[in-house]
């Protein structure tokens, strides 16, 4: 089982002549519907409100089988998200997310500790950012890097219009990374919190503060990774005719821990073993297998899927994730 922690929001995707299509995103939840879209057991540790909006969230989780178990209802206003796209279909945003139901969280309302069928935490975005609740969500990714059970994963998704002062947004960033066994950003995040220092040099700089594994996405450009022994590993992008982006890194996140999961590489090397299916990871090892000791091949392997989920869903309206069958049609 992976949980993701973080927000359920409504997307308001602007599609010309002032109309607006709902569609149900937020960062966690969309990467909490790709992961169980690609067959991975996960649940969404997110505050739903009660209002419609909340209500329809809960179904759209629930239908796309993200387990409820770990989400708490909310008397807050759902968050609503503002997308507009320009020529390329890139997306940007602006949030009403004061006192919504997502950034509320207090201490007695998260877990003592994950359940034991836990392999990975998913978190990041604007959970990690807003206060009050961000603060109380770090806490739960401190106890659980300290526990030594699951395989902590962050998502740092700058929204550099909400975000603090640039120092400390790194400050904040810096800290939570060293909490995590794998990072993924985009080349946009990187830019915005060191302006003029390549993607490299921050996934160099990042590792040092603890990951196992860093993965920086470049846009058309595909992704790059840094291996737990400082492999450089870069991938293309697969060329798509582009609808828009909404939902495009959340998919990222999804493919990538769906491949890790696959080969066993979730968790710790006690903890309970993962599915290995010898017919879609040809190469990779068996059983479970510590991330610090992932061979570059696999990283190839893993990145590749994760940019396949990235485009396809590149190639639809609003954060649609992938089936896994729609994945193995497209590769």
């Amino acid at each position: 089982m992976i949980t993701v922690a973080g927000e359920a929001v409504i997307d308001l995707v602007d599609e010309g002549g002032g109309l607006y299509r709902a569609h149900p995103g937020g960062s966690a939840a969309n990467a909490a519907v790709g992961l169980a879209r690609l067959g991975v057991p996960c649940s969404i540790l997110a505050r739903l409100s009660t209002d419609a909006l909340g209500g329809q969230l809960a179904s759209h989780l629930a239908g796309n089988g993200v387990s409820l178990r770990d989400a708490v209802r909310a008397a807050e206003p759902t968050t609503l998200a503002l997308a507009s796209l320009d020529e390329a279909g890139r997306a940007a945003y602006s949030f009403y997310f004061q006192g919504t139901a997502d950034w509320q969280w207090r201490r007695d309302e998260l877990p003592g500790g994950l359940a034991p069928d836990v392999t990975a935490l998913h978190a990041g975005s604007m959970t990690l950012a807003l206060a009050p609740g961000a603060r109380a969500v770090e806490d739960l990714l401190a106890a659980e890097r300290a526990r030594g059970r699951v395989t902590i994963s962050i998502d740092p998704n700058i929204r550099p219009h909400i975000a603090a002062g640039r120092a400390d947004e790194v400050a904040r960033v810096e800290r939570q990374i060293r909490l995590a066994h794998i990072v993924k950003a985009s080349e946009e995040d990187t830019g915005w919190l060191y302006p003029g220092l390549g993607y490299e040099s921050v996934a160099r700089a990042w590792q040092r503060l603890g990951p196992d594994l860093v993965v920086i996405t470049l846009g058309a450009r595909g992704a790059y990774a840094l291996a737990p022994d400082g492999t450089q590993v870069r991938r293309p992008a697969r060329p798509v005719v582009v609808a828009d982006t909404v939902g495009a890194g959340d998919a990222f996140c999804a493919g990538l821990l769906d491949a890790l999961w696959r080969r066993g590489l979730l968790g710790s090397a006690n903890g309970p073993p993962a599915p290995h299916d010898a017919a879609e990871n040809a190469g990779g090892a068996g059983g479970v297998m510590p991330l610090g000791r992932i061979p570059a091949s696999d990283i190839t392997e893993v990145v590749d899927w994760a940019v396949l989920a990235a485009s396809v869903t590149c190639e639809r309206s609003g954060a649609d994730p992938p089936t896994r069958q729609e994945m193995l049609q497209a590769r």
